[in-house]
């Protein structure tokens, strides 16, 4: 499934629409810097009722949500030097948890980080943005399936 996103508003809107179909999962993100993943992470806490800040967790590694739906990680693996350190992060524990994982930069996890269950990809079209959605589970499916339904 492929989404036309005019700007930062639009993109965050597509994270707002996909979250009341979110259970616990993994979404990978991935696109260049300033492709937008963050402002959709912003965008589906928003959409899974997160009514303050969204931090950029480029430094941090992970940011912690407790929301009512489930538990939010948001990793951003971009600084991550080796993919082990994902141990260190507590991706055990993560993954332990009935938790949605919003992670950007997956592919500096491989090896460590599960399968996802969609995974969206950004990329810059004019002045704007275009996001390829790929489901790669069942649940992954009925999320874009619920999505699709809003178009």
């Amino acid at each position: 499934m492929k989404r036309v996103l005019a700007d930062a508003q639009a993109t965050e809107l597509l994270g707002e629409q996909l979250a009341p179909a979110i259970t616990p999962g993994i979404i990978y993100m991935r696109g260049d810097l300033g492709a937008g993943k963050t402002t959709l992470a912003r965008g589906l806490l928003r959409g899974l009722g997160h009514t303050g800040k969204v931090r950029s967790p480029t430094y941090t590694l992970v940011e912690p949500y407790a929301l009512a739906p489930c538990r939010v990680y948001h990793l951003d693996l971009y600084r991550l030097a080796d993919a082990e350190e994902l141990e260190w992060l507590g991706l055990r524990d993560m993954l332990a948890d009935a938790a949605l994982l919003l992670v950007e930069w997956p592919e500096r996890g491989s090896g460590y980080l599960p399968a996802a269950d969609l995974t969206i990809d950004l990329g810059f079209s004019g002045g704007g943005r275009v996001a390829s959605m790929v489901a790669a589970t069942p649940a992954g499916q009925r999320w874009l399936d619920q999505l699709a339904e809003k178009d």
